[in-house]
C-alpha cells in the first residue's frame, strides 16, 4: 500500500468513525455536525482518489462547516445533553487524535510533495483537518469545562490552564 492508498484509507474509516457517531447522536445537534464530518472525510478520499488517478480536480473552499458554531449557541442546553451520554468525550478525543494524525500525515505528505499541484493538495487538506480538529478540541473544552465556556466556543477566547 503506498502512501497515497493510506491516506484514501484513513479518509474512509474516518467517514465511517463519524458516520457511526452520527447515528449515536441521533437525539441531539450533534448529529449534523457528525454527518457534515463524515461528508467532508468522503470529499477528502474522493480527492485523494483524484490524484492518485491524475485526474483533474477543484480544490475549492468548503463552507460545510462554517454553521458549526451554531452547534456551540446554547452551552446549557449542551451542559445538560453531555451530562447524559455516557463514554462521550472518549469519543471526542478519539476524533480529536484521529485529526491530528491526519493533520501529521498531511504535513509530511506536503513536505515530500515535488509538483505544485500536490502540493497545494496537501496543503488544503491540513487547513480541512486543522479545521475539524478545533471543532473537537472546543468540544472537549465544553465538556469539560462548561462552567466557564464563553458564549460562542467557535469564537470566543478560552484561558489556557
Amino acid at each position: 500500500m503506498n502512501s497515497i492508498e493510506f491516506a484514501i484509507k484513513m479518509e474512509l474509516d474516518g467517514e465511517k468513525y463519524y458516520r457511526e457517531q452520527a447515528k449515536n447522536n441521533q437525539d441531539n445537534s450533534l448529529n449534523a455536525v457528525f454527518l457534515l464530518l463524515a461528508e467532508d472525510e468522503n470529499g477528502h478520499a474522493k480527492l485523494l482518489k483524484s490524484e492518485q488517478e491524475k485526474i483533474t480536480y477543484d480544490l475549492a473552499d468548503n463552507p460545510t462547516l462554517a454553521d458549526t458554531g451554531n452547534v456551540f449557541k446554547d452551552r446549557s442546553e449542551f451542559k445538560n445533553k453531555f451530562e447524559k451520554i455516557p463514554n462521550q468525550l472518549d469519543v471526542y478525543r478519539m476524533a480529536l487524535q484521529m485529526e491530528k494524525d491526519s493533520i501529521e500525515l498531511y504535513q509530511k505528505f506536503l513536505a515530500e510533495a515535488t509538483d505544485e499541484q500536490t502540493k497545494k493538495l496537501f496543503g488544503y487538506l491540513v487547513k480541512q483537518e486543522e479545521n475539524h480538529f478545533k471543532i473537537f478540541d472546543n468540544l472537549i473544552t465544553l465538556v469539560e469545562r462548561p462552567d466557564e465556556w464563553v458564549e460562542d466556543a467557535e469564537f470566543g477566547v478560552r484561558e489556557e490552564y
